[in-house]
Order: C-alpha cells, then structure tokens, then sequence
C-alpha cells in the first residue's frame, strides 16, 4: 500500500478564479487573491463588519450630540438637559469600546486562521517543487517568505483591516453628515479630501515598491546570515572571514538603501496629509467664524462640524498610519504568491500505477537528459539490470553519476527514452509510491534535531520500537547507540553535529533497512568515514543490499569489486562497462582510476 502525500489546498491557486499565473504586481490583484484566503472565515466577517458598522455608529453620534448640547442646553443654561446629554455619551462611549474590542478580538481570529492556511499552502508549495528551485535560492531566504513575509500579512489582518475598515465607514458617514449640517462648509471641506487621495495615490506607488524591494534585500541577508552560520567551519578553515564580513556589508547596505527608499516615501505620506488638512481646517474653520458672524450657522453647528473635520482628519491620519504596514504586507503577499505560482514538480499522470509487489528489474532505453535543452548531461544511456543485482556507478566528477540516479527517482524527468521498472515506465508510475520503493543512503547524511529513536523510525513511520532497535543493530549502529547517555532517546542537535561522520552514516543505513525498499542506491556513502568506520558500513550496506536491486556510486572502488556490473561513466555516456575483473583487463578508464588509487593507498604516508 502507497503511502500518498496527501493535496493541501487552502486557497485561491492556479485553475482557481483569482489565482492568476503571472506575477502578481499590482495591488488590486494581490489584496482580491488575499481575499480568497479570507473567504473561509466569512461569518466571522459578517460579525467583523457588523460590530464595525455598530461602532461606526456609536462614534459619528457623539459630534452630533455635542453640537446639541451646546445649542439646546448650554446656550439656554439647562443643567438637567445637559447632564443627560453627557450620561447618554458616556453610554455610547462605553458601548464603542466594548464593540470595539469584541470585533478586534473576532478579526485576530480571523488573521490567525487565515495567516495558518497561507502558511501551510506555502509550505505544502515547497514540498512540491523541483529540486533545481531549492539549489538556485539560500534556504534563509526561503525562510524569510515562511516568517517575515506571512507575519507581515498576520499583522495587517490583525490589527489594520478593522482599522481601516472603521476609517473608511466614518470618513463615508462623515461626509454625508456634514453635507447635511452645513452645505458652504462642506465644499471648503471638499477641497481636501481629493488633495490628500491624489496625494496618497502617488506616495502608495513609490512606496509599494520599496517595500517589496526591501524585504527581497532582507531574504538575501538572511541567506547570507544561514549560511555563514551553517559553513562557519569552512569559512574560517579557508581563512574568508573577511571576505564573508565584506559579502555582508554589501548586502546589508543594498538592505539600508532599499529601506531607506521606502521610509523616504512612506514617511512623507503622514506629514504631507497632515500639511494639507492643517491648511483646510484653517480654512474651515475661518468659514465657520465667518458664517456664525453674518447667522448663519450657531456655534453649536461650527462646532459639531468641527469636530467631524477633526474626526476625518484622524481617519485619513489612520490610514496614513497603517500604510506603510499594509504597503509591506502586499509586497509580501505578492513574493509569497510568486512561489505558489511556480512550476510544480512532475505531476503523476492521471491514471498512474501503484505497483503491489517489485521484483526490481530496471532498464533505461536510450535515455538523454538535460537541466537546460541545449546543453545535455546524459547521452543515450541504455541499461538493463536484473533483480537483486548490484550495479555501481563510477567516473570522474561531473560525468552524470548522480544525475542517473536522479532521473531513477523521478527526481527531473528525462528529455527522451524510457526508465523502466518491471516493465512499467516509471512516469507512469505514482511518483510517491516509486519514491517508496527506493531506499537512499546519500555521502552528505541529513538527521533532524530529533530523537536517534525518531530519525531511524522516518524510515517507517508505523514502526515499533523493536523494529527500530533491530534496525539498528543490522547496521552496526547499535553499539554507539546503546552507549549514548540517553541511548535511542539521546536528542540530536542540528544536523547531528553531535555524531560523528561515520556514525550518521549508520543510522541512515538503519533508516534504510526499517524502510525496507525494493532498490537500494548508495551514493558514495563510504566516501567521507576512516577506514575502521568504513568497515563497518561496509558491512552494514552488504545486509541491506543482500536480495536487492542496488545502485552504487562509489569513490573507493576498493568497495564495488564484487558489484556485479560496474559502468564507467565518461561525459554523460557510459564509456565502459564490465565486472571488477573485465574492467581491469580492457585496460581502459576503470584500470587508470583503480591503478592510481590502488599505487595512491600504498604510499607512504611520509612520502
């Protein structure tokens, strides 16, 4: 049984009315994909924009009565009136906050489901796309769209659509009031708001993109701090540090431009605004005096309308506030769906094939292969191995070693010919069950920061305890595991920096073995361990590929003698092939490698 990754879909993608294909650069569309997200959470919404309409209401009646009572009760000296008039605002006072809190409090719901949706799409995403996306980026900027990017858009749900929701409702309801209180003033107010919009508009443009440019500077530097910490080891044994600080100032100073960019925009946006009321409250204000002089308005009105052109001035200042914010998050959202709209990985056909029981025949039928068309890696590779058989693979760097056994893991797709797995070709087979068949055991070992218990259970996750430890003990591990101070429970730190080479090595032959795969391929696992550690892997890999198709790329052909079919892999094609004994009578490639190897491992270390 096929253990099948399971389709996350959680938002608006390709195919999906609103999940656009193209990069995403314009607001418009970015804020209705977002929208997509949102959609899950609708009644939460409905209650969201219902308690903000309700506080909305609460907040445009306090000017109103204000200018009452100062027209009906203070003007005639009526105490009982006016401490009426004043109970009844503290009322509406009290009744504002609590709304307000209570939609504040339903919209953090909403961000937070909505940001845990985004996030699990975006990581599902990366699960699916091909491995030449992850070797063209440093995993500190994947990081960065994972955490930077997707908490500026929690923050922006969270603490700013209400806002700017309420904003934009009392600006509305502010207009329409004092159009009717007072017509004249209401033109001399007009005067502003289309100022200040065109104003925004044109800082929005240039602060957008500062933004974005901004936090792709951020995801550089963040990659450069990854990797610095993860190859601290070499750069100081090469003696970069340097080098490395003069890498970083570079990219923190494009980081500082970039920001600095942005800040300029997004700075300007809240004293321009507030330069351009400032003038149209003068304005209104000398109206009003003007007005009430000739009785045309009572001071009750001047002041009613007064203090809704102050309440619009801190809506519009509101805004201003959270527009960088929101500026920031778009230019997040719009990086994160450029990754979910990248090419997925090879889809499985759609009636792909689970194959029950493997015998594990493989052929390749003239098979080429390229990362780009026109340069070719592989050139008409032709292989036919039998089940149980141990092919190894061997040549100088670069000739395609571990490319063919890429192209056997479904890991690219070959540009012509045809893999075959007993008989099926293997694009026709679901991609997950293959990978299932295959049990890998790379040079470079990768351990999580789990348990030694948990790292050789991800073999086979239904694994019991038992089976792990025999698992184990097949691979030679259990001695220097039982010998951990707190044995298979012992945690590992990052990348198992607690273990030696060799032993990491160990515990991924025992991962192989719990998985129990059809096809073995072993690549140049040996190759970084002492010649006493070597031993036992060697040992170990000769359990595990006992009965089983393997493929072995190998550094130290002292390891393949017995392989019953090894291929001298030359640029891109197979230049030779043979047993240990055949290779070395052709007198060819195999015999030059083997020769200098053999005349380099006897000679003395002094020499």
């Amino acid at each position: 049984m096929s253990q099948r990754r399971p389709e996350i879909r959680l938002g608006p993608r390709r195919g999906v009315p609103g999940a656009s294909t193209e990069r995403m650069k314009d607001a418009q569309g970015t804020l209705r994909r977002l929208g997509g997200y949102l959609s899950g959470q609708r009644w939460l919404l409905v209650g969201v924009v219902a308690l903000v309409i309700l506080a909305t209401a609460f907040s445009l009646s306090v000017p109103y009565l204000v200018g009452v009572a100062i027209d009906q009760y203070i003007a005639v000296a009526d105490v009982s009136g006016l401490m009426q008039i004043v109970i009844l605002i503290l009322v509406i006072a009290a009744c504002y906050s609590a709304v307000t809190w209570v939609h504040l409090l339903l919209m953090n719901r909403v961000s937070q489901y909505t940001v845990r949706d985004l996030r699990c799409e975006l990581f599902d995403k990366l699960q699916t796309l091909p491995l030449r996306f992850f070797d063209q980026r440093p995993h500190g900027e994947l990081m960065s769209y994972l955490t930077n990017d997707v908490e500026n858009i929690s923050i922006v749900l969270a603490e700013n659509v209400t806002t700017f929701l309420s904003s934009i409702l009392i600006t509305v309801g502010t207009v329409c009031l004092i159009l009717l209180i007072n017509i004249p003033l209401s033109i001399v107010t007009f005067i502003v708001i289309p100022t200040t919009a065109y104003f925004t508009r044109y800082v929005a443009k240039h602060t957008r993109k500062g933004f974005r440019d901004q936090q792709e500077a951020l995801s550089q530097l963040n990659g450069q701090i990854e990797e610095t910490i993860t190859g601290g080891k070499i750069i100081r044994a090469y003696g970069q540090e340097q080098a490395t600080v003069e890498d970083f100032i570079a990219k923190n100073e494009r980081l500082r431009e970039a920001a600095i960019y942005a800040q300029t925009y997004g700075g300007f946006m809240g004293p321009g605004n507030n330069m351009i009321y400032n003038f149209g409250f003068v304005l209104i204000a000398s109206a009003g005096g003007w007005l009430a002089l000739h009785d045309l308005a009572s001071v009750g009105i001047i002041a009613t309308f007064l203090t809704y052109t102050q309440q619009l001035r801190r809506q519009m200042g509101d805004i201003t506030n959270m527009f960088n914010t929101i500026q920031s998050a778009l230019a997040g959202a719009e990086r994160i769906f450029t990754i979910l709209d990248e090419q997925a990985e090879i889809e499985n056909v759609s009636d792909a094939v689970v194959l029950e029981t493997v015998k594990g025949a493989v052929r390749f039928e003239d098979v080429s292969f390229g990362y780009r068309p026109d340069v070719p890696i592989l050139k008409h590779i032709n292989l036919d191995v039998a089940p149980g058989k141990m092919i190894a693979l061997v040549g100088p760097t670069g000739a395609g070693k571990t490319t063919i056994i890429s192209l056997l893991s479904r890991f690219y797709d070959i540009t012509s010919g045809t893999i075959r797995l007993d008989g099926y070709d293997i694009r026709r087979i679901d991609k997950y069950d293959l990978r299932r068949l295959l049990g890998i055991v790379l040079q470079d070992t990768f351990l999580f920061s789990e348990t030694v218990m948990e790292n050789i259970r991800y073999g086979r996750l239904d694994a019991t305890d038992e089976e792990v430890v025999a698992a184990a003990q097949m691979a030679n591990a259990d001695h220097f595991v039982s010998r951990l101070p707190h044995g298979y429970q012992e945690m590992l730190s990052e990348r198992a920096s607690n273990l030696s080479q060799g032993q990491r090595q160990l515990l991924a032959i025992a991962r192989a073995i719990l998985a129990d795969p059809a096809i073995l391929i072993l690549d140049e696992a040996t190759s970084s361990v002492d010649t006493r550690t070597e031993i036992q892997v060697q040992q170990a890999m000769n359990r595990l590929m006992k009965g089983r198709t393997s493929f072995v790329i190998a550094h130290r052909l002292s390891t393949i003698r017995k392989a019953d079919m090894i291929l001298f892999i030359r640029d891109g094609e197979i230049a030779e092939r043979g047993t240990h004994e055949e290779l070395l009578a052709l007198q060819g490639h195999y015999h030059q490698l083997y020769t200098s190897q053999f005349r380099a491992n006897s000679t003395p270390a002094g020499d």
